[in-house]
Order: structure tokens, then C-alpha cells, then sequence
């Protein structure tokens, strides 16, 4: 008996690439070598046990028999009733998985059947060729999509190990599977948007790193405001079923061809899209990774480089702080305020840190702040203005949004500038431009993305921060740590203001 499995991965949703499979009778579409097609007996393309009976372009006539049609698997099994090739008990499964990152599909072809030994050789190659790959390329093509480096963007959703993959297809429309083996990793997998609640533990198999790839396996995962964002469904940035986390620190555990700049072993890190981190292994492209120092370790540079690039561009490039301007840092006891309190100390600004609590009261204070504000019994207002003389600050770093923005305009001098990165509260809500002109003020709402975009500007933000650390201009406290699996618990303990300083989840 010979089992063939042959797998490619389509740029279409799988719900998309799954309406044409079921049609039994719908291959006469897109494969390109069948002629003719009919089902007997007047039955639906999509009846089990239904026959189609169709013809080659190449000669020949054929019969095969539907056998299961599972919708919500999507998944489907037919045999060979009749037909010119000795392809004995013949058996065909195809199945459909979604790929985690991006509307692309998975589809792996499955067969089984006894062939004569004299001519095993010819009718593997036949089928592999001839029907697999073959029906890969007419599907793709019928479908209009185009190629995309999916397994660089994330693990696939496929829970059983894959079959040596076959050489590249011709089409540009599909890729085949370029691994040559698979492993098995552990994920957080958003099913849909929603709360904390939607993030799923699950096993999925990650590739080998193709051309121009690097796999890592992640021995830190930062968790941040923006992977809130994206389960939320309130940032596009992750299509479900998908792997949230963009922060994460580890090792290269194997290079693809053509990659001369890292080698297997060694430590690097990551901050940017696209989203996966939440996994204990990913595919990554290696201009999106940074070396670590040595004098920087792995969790360290799992709660800190998303923060500390945001503070970087925050400080430097969004707002050029000055020595002896006054700054006001809202959350300042959180990942980036608690950053961006001792940078701009340590630049000479004078930081109004205001907090929830008193209990994270001691956290900015100790990082250099002037003035600390528990908001909820203080009004940061008037603090501001007396600390001032009247005349306000000339920035506020603004994380919490709904809750603040009003506030932080009224504490703002005249040509002050309101830096809104963050909305931990909630949406601004709609504002009138002209109400800024009193003051003549500036509003920022920077895009994290924007100032990382680049393996240049990831080159410059991620040096910037090494560099801090490694003057003592910042401190790291000990991040607050949670199992891979505890990824629902973190999120309701960020969201709920519950913590400080640095979120991690450990595989």
C-alpha cells in the first residue's frame, strides 16, 4: 500500500477555498485536467455517496464516490469506483485548516492505494504530479489569489505532522509547505474577538524556516496594551483564528537558506508585527530581530523592548524632551510610564508622575520623579499649574485616554503638546480642532509601527534603548510573570490596572 500526502498553502479564506472543494462535481472549474464531469443519479454535488462520473482532457474515463463531508472540519473523503489507472483501493482525503496568521488555507491531499509494483514509481508521480499539485495550481488560479509568504508570518493551525513536502510549483498563486519536517509547539490562538476569555490554549505545528527565514524558539513573552488591542478586535492587526503578542525574547533554533547574519544558538529579540509571539516557537524574517547584549537577559529584554523602543521614539522623535521642561506622565507606575519617568528625569525634565493608587505611588518616585499624583483623591491640574507658576506643562505623555484627555489639555502651557499614546480608558471620543487654538497646541497620536517599521529605525530605537539600560539611565523592575497557558489571566490582570511595571509570560 502507498500513502501520498501532498500540502500547499492558498492566499484565500478557508471558508472561501472550501465553498468550491465540497462541490464534488465542481472540479470540472478548476482542475486543469479534467474534460467532462457529471454526478449520477441527479444528485447534488454535495451529497455523500454521490458519483461523479467525468472524463481526462488527456483520455480516459473516470468514477468516484463521495464518502464524508464534514463542514465543520472541512473535510472531505472519496475512493475511486471505476477507472483507467490501476490505482487499487484507491482512498483521498483532502483537509482544510486556516493559516493562524492572514486569510490563507492550509490544504493537505491524503491518499492511500495499492498500485502494481512494476509501475509504482509511474502512478506515485502521476498522482502527486498529475492530480496534487496539479489541482493546487488550478484551484489558485481559479480563485484569482496571489502567492504571500504565509509561513513567514506565523505557525499554521494544523495539528498532525505533515508529509515531506514536494519541490516548488509553478504556480505563483500557491506556495508549497517548504519545511521539511514539522514541529510541535504550544500557542494562545484567538478564536474571535472578545475578552480575555477567547485566548486558547492550543497545539499547532510549526515548519522548518524557509528561504530568507529564521525559526525561534521564545524563552520570554512580553505581553502589552497592543496584544489587548488586537484580541479586542479594536487594532487590525490580528485576523481570528489567530497568535496574538508581539514582544518576545530567545534563541535562532535554525536558519533558513540564504540567512548568513545569524546562526543557530544565538539570543536575539523582537518588538514589531506581525503578531505570534504568544507561542513557544515562530517563523520570523531575520531583519525584524535584534541581537541582545550580553549584559541585557531574556526577560529582561521580553518586558522592556516594546517598552523601551515606545519610550525611545516617545522621548526622542515624537517630542524632543529638554532639560527643564516639565513632563507629565500619566500611568506612571505601567510598562512605558514607569520608562519614560526615569528617561526624561534622567534627561534633566522635571516628570509629574501620576498613578491610581498610592500603593504605586513608590514605583515613579523611585525612578525620579518630582511630583507624584494619585489621581483619584488629587486633582494633577492644579499640581501641574503650581508647580508652574500658572503656566502648565510643556508635554503630557497620555496612556489612559478617555479618562485623562480632557484633564491633560487643561494642564497644558501654551504651545504645549499632548502626546496620546495610549487609551487604556478608552476612546478619545471627538474633539473640535478649533478648541486647541486657545493654547495653540499640538496633539500626537503616534503609531508604534511608524517608528519601527524598518530594520533601520528598529536598528535605532532598539540601540537607543540597549543603551539606556546599559548606562543605568533606565532600570528594568523584576517583570510580573505568567505560564504560556496563564496568558487570559494576564490580560485580565493588565486590563484591570491590577499591575506594575512589566507583563511576561514564560513558555
Amino acid at each position: 500500500m502507498v500513502s501520498i500526502v501532498e500540502s500547499a498553502v492558498i492566499d484565500a479564506p478557508v471558508d472561501e477555498v472550501w465553498r468550491v472543494l465540497r462541490d464534488f462535481n465542481g472540479h470540472l472549474a478548476w482542475h486543469p485536467a479534467i474534460a467532462t464531469s457529471r454526478i449520477e443519479d441527479g444528485l447534488p454535488g454535495d451529497a455523500v455517496g454521490a458519483v461523479r462520473c467525468f472524463t481526462l482532457k488527456q483520455g480516459g474515463m473516470l468514477r468516484e464516490q463521495l464518502l464524508v463531508l464534514d463542514d465543520r472540519r472541512h473535510e472531505l473523503t472519496y475512493c475511486l469506483l471505476e477507472g483507467p489507472l490501476p490505482l487499487f483501493d484507491y482512498v483521498a482525503t483532502v483537509r482544510l485548516r486556516p493559516v493562524t496568521d492572514g486569510n490563507a488555507t492550509f490544504w493537505q491531499w491524503r491518499s492511500t492505494f495499492r498500485p502494481p509494483l512494476e509501475r509504482k514509481d509511474e502512478m506515485v508521480g502521476l498522482v502527486r504530479d498529475g492530480i496534487y499539485r496539479a489541482g493546487f495550481r488550478g484551484l489558485a488560479d481559479h480563485l484569482g489569489v496571489r502567492a504571500r509568504p504565509a509561513l513567514s508570518q506565523g505557525p499554521m493551525m494544523q495539528p498532525s505532522p505533515v508529509s515531506k513536502p514536494a519541490t516548488a510549483l509553478s504556480s505563483p498563486s500557491v506556495r508549497p509547505l517548504l519545511a521539511t519536517s514539522t514541529r510541535e509547539a504550544e500557542a494562545i490562538v484567538v478564536e474571535r474577538h472578545g475578552g480575555p476569555e477567547v485566548l486558547v490554549a492550543k497545539t499547532i505545528a510549526v515548519p522548518d524556516p524557509g528561504p530568507g527565514e529564521v525559526l525561534l524558539r521564545h524563552t520570554a513573552i512580553g505581553v502589552n496594551f497592543i496584544d489587548v488591542y488586537c484580541r479586542t478586535g479594536y487594532f487590525d492587526l490580528l485576523k481570528p483564528p489567530g497568535i496574538p503578542g508581539m514582544e518576545a525574547a530567545g534563541r535562532i533554533e535554525a536558519v533558513g537558506s540564504g540567512v548568513t547574519a545569524l546562526r543557530p544558538g544565538e539570543r536575539v529579540g523582537y518588538a514589531c508585527p506581525p503578531v505570534g509571539a504568544y507561542a513557544t516557537m515562530r517563523v520570523m524574517q531575520p531583519d525584524l530581530v535584534v541581537r541582545l547584549p550580553d549584559t541585557i537577559d531574556d526577560e529582561t529584554a521580553a518586558a522592556g523592548l516594546l517598552k523601551g523602543m515606545a519610550a525611545s521614539f516617545l522621548l526622542h522623535d515624537v517630542h524632543r524632551v529638554e532639560p527643564g521642561e516639565v513632563v507629565v506622565v500619566h500611568a506612571a507606575a505601567g510598562g512605558v510610564g514607569s520608562l519614560l519617568t526615569q528617561w526624561a528625569s534622567a534627561l534633566g525634565a522635571r516628570v509629574v508622575a501620576t498613578v491610581s493608587t498610592d500603593a504605586k505611588a513608590a514605583i515613579p518616585r523611585e525612578g525620579g520623579a518630582e511630583v507624584v499624583v494619585v489621581r483619584r483623591r488629587e486633582d494633577f491640574v492644579a499640581v501641574v499649574r503650581d508647580l508652574t507658576g500658572g503656566r502648565g506643562a510643556s508635554v503630557v505623555f497620555d496612556a489612559i485616554g478617555r479618562d485623562s484627555f480632557h484633564q491633560s489639555i487643561d494642564a497644558l502651557a501654551q504651545r504645549g503638546h499632548l502626546v496620546s499614546y495610549g487609551q487604556a480608558s478608552g476612546p478619545v471620543g471627538s474633539w473640535d480642532i478649533g478648541a486647541f487654538a486657545s493654547k495653540s497646541l499640538r496633539i500626537s497620536r503616534p503609531n508604534y509601527g511608524h517608528y519601527t517599521g524598518t530594520p533601520d529605525d528598529l536598528a535605532v530605537q532598539s540601540s537607543r534603548f540597549f543603551s539606556a539600560l546599559e548606562k543605568g539611565l533606565v532600570r528594568m523592575a523584576t517583570p510580573t510573570r505568567f505560564r504560556l497557558s496563564q496568558a487570559a489571566e494576564a490580560h485580565a490582570s493588565l486590563e484591570a490596572g491590577v499591575t506594575t511595571g512589566s507583563l511576561i509570560l514564560v513558555p
